[in-house]
């Protein structure tokens, strides 16, 4: 398996976090991706490594649907492609309405259809064509106005490799038809297949291509423990992360993640925490989250336990793990970026 991280430049030290992705490469990471939530951009925290790394690939984990055109989007990718020499790899999410409609302003309905035409003219304006296009949600040149069809001035000199991030069947399929690789979370091995692949696989097929040809980067915390009692500490800490992700993310009817959870087998659950979180009981939502939900989608615990879990995640179809390091400072959380990373290379 391939080894990743992932950065965000939001609050914090931003010089620290740099110098955690520069170290991360020193001890042999092969990616590191560059969140963008309701804080910092990516594009301009990727163009500041691309310049401070010289081997790993950097990648938009994601950029946003609706705070950029597509056109937009093309040249950002552009941009960063020839910066890092062709290391850029372009993570494209849409979000949810909480962040587009609450935080931009911008519509957040039918993200599958935007998304698919979104990728549909990047990859026009990257081959250097004439941008000319006529969707559901895009059309270029703008009807009844004075532009004519262009091209873009600027030219990629490399592959431009592109990664869905997609959490619900409709989009899983749409990275299975259109994407060179799918960015997961809330992942469990055990109820992928059904929950995950079966739709991946699907979108494969429509195109001839099969599960070969996408590159499957499934993220989650890692975080060792030295005995139980550590990890019973750990599981506490990270329920109150998970009832947050449940009941908080998103809006009361579209909860991406609380939608993968219930389809993972914890659907009465997830209900019940979203419900008491929405009612504001914090407190009961997080005593609802069972220490299975949390060991279920992260890589915790002895380090036997997480050399197992990496060889079941290898098993069920997982191409490049995505390491989110535990650890108060910067170095306990690079010395177990370290370790997981060499762990993963045993189970590669």
């Amino acid at each position: 398996m391939r080894t990743a991280t992932s950065i965000e430049a939001s609050g914090g030290d931003w010089m620290e976090t740099v110098q955690f992705a520069v170290e991360a490469e020193k001890l042999g990471l092969d990616i590191c991706w560059v969140a963008e939530a309701w804080g910092s951009d990516a594009p301009a925290p990727l163009a500041f490594l691309a310049a401070r790394t010289d081997r790993m690939l950097l990648g938009s984990g994601v950029m946003q649907l609706g705070v950029r055109t597509p056109v937009a989007t093309a040249q950002a990718a552009i941009t960063l492609s020839q910066l890092s020499q062709g290391r850029f790899l372009l993570g494209l999410g849409p979000s949810g309405p909480q962040v587009i409609e609450g935080l931009h302003g911008v519509p957040f309905a039918r993200p599958v259809v935007r998304m698919r035409e979104t990728v549909e003219i990047v990859r026009s304006a990257v081959a250097g064509e004439k941008i000319s296009y006529a969707g559901q949600h895009f059309t270029i040149p703008l009807p009844g106005g004075q532009g004519k069809p262009m091209r873009l001035s600027a030219r990629s000199e490399h592959d431009i490799p592109i990664y869905l991030a997609a959490l619900s069947p409709a989009l899983l399929r749409l990275t299975g038809k259109i994407a060179d690789g799918w960015l997961g979370t809330s992942f469990v091995p055990e109820g992928a297949a059904e929950a995950y692949f079966a739709h991946l696989d699907a979108g494969l097929a429509e195109t001839g291509r099969s599960r070969a040809d996408l590159d499957v980067c499934q993220g989650a915390e890692v975080a060792f423990a030295g005995d139980e009692d550590e990890l019973r500490d750990m599981l506490a800490e990270r329920k109150k992360k998970l009832a947050f992700s449940l009941g908080g993310m998103g809006a009361g009817t579209t909860n991406f993640y609380n939608n993968a959870y219930s389809r993972q087998g914890w659907a009465v659950t997830a209900a019940e925490v979203q419900q008491r979180w929405q009612a504001g009981d914090r407190a009961g939502a997080v005593e609802l989250v069972t220490d299975e939900m949390v060991l279920g989608t992260t890589l915790l615990g002895t380090e036997d336990m997480v050399r197992e879990r990496l060889r079941t995640w290898r098993d069920a179809g997982v191409n490049t793990v995505r390491f989110y390091p535990a650890g108060d400072t910067l170095d306990a959380r690079l010395a177990t970026l370290g370790r997981a990373i060499e762990l993963a290379r045993e189970a590669g």
